[in-house]
């Protein structure tokens, strides 16, 4: 569903994954039909490393989304 979002609507992707700031400016790229181009490739590619953070975040541990963050780790004396 977020693939489809990001080649249609690409600055939509930006807000669906928590990035508002790369929204914006991927909204500015798209209003051109020229830059819809790279609008599109950029929020895949964003979209892979969103996936790729939380498959990361999910791996060691971390729970849910992909914000980074988090708790601190445990100290060991």
């Amino acid at each position: 569903m977020r693939l489809i979002i990001a080649i249609l609507l690409p600055f939509v992707l930006f807000f669906t994954i928590g990035r508002p700031l790369a929204g914006i400016i991927c909204l500015i790229l798209q209003i051109t039909l020229i830059g819809w181009l790279p609008a599109a490739i950029w929020a895949v590619y964003a979209l892979s490393q969103y996936n790729t953070d939380r498959k990361i975040a999910d791996a060691l541990g971390g729970g849910g989304g992909g914000g980074g963050g988090g708790a601190a780790p445990e100290r060991r004396n």
